[in-house]
């Protein structure tokens, strides 16, 4: 299958990248918390777009993390949101929550204006603190690896389960970012007429609507079609297993027609449930000797779109494309596309049923997160009356 030497080579480098993860985390390096908090960060790891938050995590307190909640759920309806709307989050007197919300101002966590009235909103480096600070609540994770890749959407890496019992050896998964909002919200903004003004909130929506749409496409897939198994997803952030093997563009295969049949399998498996991956080349394919695993969701499409044909068409090409080129091996794309066809049968209306529209589930997701606030905000004796 794969070269020996290739395969002992990233066996050996796994080997000593995880355990360089964890004792860094765990033996080198003091442990970050609060006291709501406990996450451990391996700070050598540390880099650009997410570094900052990490360096200021274990300074952020219970009251922190509620004002930039406070923060989040107002940008659905304010540019800056104002400082009274904060307050009625944050649980705390006017006089502290200033003192709060000039400190996270010095350490980048929020932006605050005074024209036309003073207030506040969010970046990607509280939107990824908020993130980290429900995975670690939810037990998800409790350590911060090395970084995976960074890309004009996205952020891996990886992270680290601490065991239950000492004997037991760490949970290492990977927690990917979406980063959608920085340059895709121009297409997210053409298909939902009731954000036309809210350029304000296009970024936590974009890359919240990429994390959802690639989680639950992950969980109708897993564990049917070979993909990594999600294990998590918050905000714009999702958490997987790790993808076994090595990405089949920097990969020398002994048996590429193997390979081959493999990956042309697996893109039958995912037709078969009314799929179509979007996205897929050499470099969202893993490769291993236990076969192939597919990453990279969040682009894809069901048989109900209108150019359903031409995208499994590309998806297939991308694939036929490199093992003629790397390895001079030649298929005939259109009797491929017959195949994965003919052995598949759709029946389409039952398929827009089975897959709602993803941006009135998000939606209806995050409303669900808005009377949750609510209801805290009662239990914190603040009389809050909820605006329609």
């Amino acid at each position: 299958m794969l070269c020996p030497f290739l395969s002992y080579f990233f066996h050996i480098i796994s080997f000593f990248r995880i355990r360089s993860f964890f004792f860094g985390s765990f033996l080198n390096r003091p442990f970050v918390s609060d006291k709501t908090t406990r996450l451990y960060i391996s700070t050598p790891f540390l880099f650009p777009m997410i570094d900052d938050t990490l360096k200021i995590f274990k300074e952020l307190t219970k009251k922190d993390f509620r004002i930039l909640a406070g923060i989040e759920l107002g940008m659905r309806d304010f540019e800056w949101v104002p400082v009274s709307e904060i307050q009625r989050f944050a649980c705390m007197s006017l006089d502290k929550l200033n003192y709060r919300l000039e400190w996270l101002r010095r350490k980048k966590m929020v932006i605050g204006t005074l024209d036309p009235y003073e207030g506040y909103k969010i970046y990607f480096e509280a939107y990824d603190a908020l993130a980290l600070h429900t995975y670690v609540a939810r037990k998800t994770f409790s350590a911060i690896g090395v970084e995976i890749g960074v890309g004009k959407e996205s952020v891996v890496m990886e992270v680290l389960k601490e065991p239950e019992m000492a004997v037991a050896d760490p949970e290492v998964f990977i927690l990917k970012l979406h980063r959608e909002g920085r340059t895709s919200f121009k297409q997210v903004k053409r298909t939902r007429e009731h954000l036309a003004g809210k350029e304000h909130f296009s970024w936590i929506y974009a890359a919240r609507l990429a994390a959802n749409r690639e989680f639950n496409i992950m969980q109708k897939l897993w564990p049917d079609v070979s993909i990594p198994k999600p294990i998590d997803q918050n905000r714009h952030t999702l958490v997987m297993e790790v993808a076994q093997g090595s990405e089949l563009f920097k990969t020398k295969l002994l048996d590429p027609d193997w390979f081959l049949d493999e990956i042309l399998r697996q893109i039958k498996l995912v037709y078969g449930k009314g799929i179509i991956h979007n996205d897929l080349s050499e470099y969202n394919i893993f490769v291993s000797e236990d076969g192939i695993q597919i990453i990279d969701w969040p682009q894809y499409v069901t048989l109900a779109h209108p150019h359903a044909d031409e995208l499994l068409r590309r998806d297939v090409e991308n694939v036929l494309n490199h093992f003629s080129k790397k390895y001079k091996i030649r298929r005939d794309i259109d009797e491929i596309i017959r195949e994965i066809k003919t052995e598949n049968s759709i029946d389409l209306e039952k398929l827009k049923k089975e897959f709602p529209d993803d941006e009135v589930r998000l939606n209806a997701e995050m409303d669900r997160e808005i009377e949750s606030a609510v209801n805290e905000l009662e239990d914190c004796g603040i009389d809050f009356e909820r605006e329609n």
